[in-house]
């Protein structure tokens, strides 16, 4: 028996967290198509994330993430990853709410810093101190991550594979995201 989607599931989360990775595995697993909103700015942009904050600066990067969450919600059910700073907003948390679902996959300081510390793709870790940076984003975006609708935990010792199938089952606990078809 296949699970099918009835609404867009959006992973939100930190950098770092494995939404791509973990939105892929999940999509492939449900049958569904797999968007990266990131993936999207950049492409309308024809500029990286990184070009479009030190050409333009947050506030437009931010407002762009808004257009575009509100056209991919407005599509058919698909796993739709987002920057980790696009569930700061407010008007894209009640958007996410009424068109989806959002999932929060949370992870320690400890995990993010091993993912991303090699990585020189992420802005707002080019500081004097990344990691003192990336747990202060922490510190100030875990009390909004919270008002995700489902919550899974990541750890060390998951596979990719392991992560997408304790969202199913997550996921499965509700009765408004999956059925059996």
């Amino acid at each position: 028996m296949r699970q099918r989607l009835k609404k867009t599931v959006v992973l939100v989360g930190m950098m770092g967290a494995g939404k791509t990775a973990v939105g892929t595995a999940l999509a492939r697993l449900l049958g569904v198509g797999f968007l990266d909103s990131d993936e999207e700015i950049v492409r309308a942009a024809n500029r990286t994330v990184a070009e479009i904050f030190e050409r333009d600066g947050e506030p437009f990067f931010r407002a762009r993430e808004s257009e575009v969450l509100a056209r991919l919600l407005a599509g058919p059910p698909c796993i739709l990853s987002t920057g980790g700073g696009a569930f700061l907003s407010a008007e894209n948390r009640k958007l996410i709410a009424a068109k989806g679902v959002s999932v929060w996959l949370r992870a320690d300081l400890e995990l993010l810093w091993q993912r991303v510390r090699h990585k020189n793709t992420r802005p707002l870790l080019r500081t004097a101190d990344p990691k003192g940076t990336l747990a202060a984003l922490l510190d100030k975006r875990a009390p909004l991550y919270t008002e995700a609708g489902v919550i899974v935990d990541a750890r060390a010792e998951y596979s990719i594979e392991d992560m997408a199938r304790q969202v199913i089952a997550a996921l499965a606990e509700r009765p408004d995201i999956l059925e059996t078809a």
